[in-house]
């Protein structure tokens, strides 16, 4: 399972004309889910999402996590994320979960992050989107377990 996180001032997702999420501080999480991933690796990657330190405590260094600055969450089911883009200069999918298993481990990890942390907006899982944002620092970075 990857999730590509990044630190914002703001992020939107819409969907047909619809914001279906949105938050202000805290972070936008892009999540690719692989075949051979299952709730554990769904679990792991929260932890580590909602304990990796990327916001700046008083002396400017990033040593505090989401949950210690109080922002928001964004959950965005990112298919493509889990790419095999080693070769040639067209990306390979056979990393990738089936549509099912993605869509059950993306429900899994949103239903988990309602109950780890009070702020989580979400996505539509398969559908397209259009997601805005506005990257403080920037910060991202690629987080795999």
């Amino acid at each position: 399972m990857k999730g590509l996180i990044q630190r914002v001032s703001k992020a939107s997702v819409t969907v047909d004309g619809v914001v279906t999420g949105a938050i202000d501080h805290g972070i936008l999480l892009l999540l690719g889910v692989e075949k051979d991933d299952d709730q554990a690796s769904a679990e792991k990657l929260l932890k580590k999402v909602l304990g990796y330190r990327i916001f700046s405590d008083s002396e400017g260094k990033m040593n505090l996590n989401l949950q210690q600055v109080g922002g928001g969450l964004l959950v965005v089911s990112q298919f493509t994320l889990v790419a095999d883009t080693k070769k040639g200069t067209r990306p390979g999918f056979s990393k990738g979960a089936t549509p099912e298993q993605g869509e059950a481990l993306y429900d899994y990890f949103v239903k988990q992050a309602h109950i780890q942390h009070p702020l989580v907006e979400i996505g539509r899982f398969g559908a397209d989107m259009k997601v805005e944002l506005l990257n403080d620092g920037p910060v991202t970075f690629l987080l795999e377990v």
